[in-house]
């Protein structure tokens, strides 16, 4: 498989991960409801996806880098969410 290649089914990989947070945001946002998210889950998966970033940056990937930083902004938000609604 060539490098392009690569990249290519790395960007999709990257696009389908990351999109699959905005509904879950866009629930939260319109119901305020809460209750079923896990605090906990939810703060392991945010250091994770970090610490995946900052790897994407080290191995210079930017699909990596791109999806990681765009799933950690809605994941923070959904944190923050849940923080605010309980």
């Amino acid at each position: 498989m060539s490098p392009f290649a690569i990249e290519i089914l790395g960007s999709i990989a990257a696009c389908i991960t990351t999109l699959c947070w905005v509904p879950q945001a866009l629930q939260i946002i319109r119901t305020r409801e809460t209750r079923s998210i896990s605090l906990t889950s939810q703060g392991a998966f945010a250091v994770g996806t970090a610490l995946w970033f900052v790897y994407g940056v080290m191995i210079g990937s930017w699909p990596v880098m791109v999806a990681n930083g765009l799933t950690l902004l809605l994941v923070g938000a959904i944190i923050a969410l849940k923080l605010r609604y309980g």
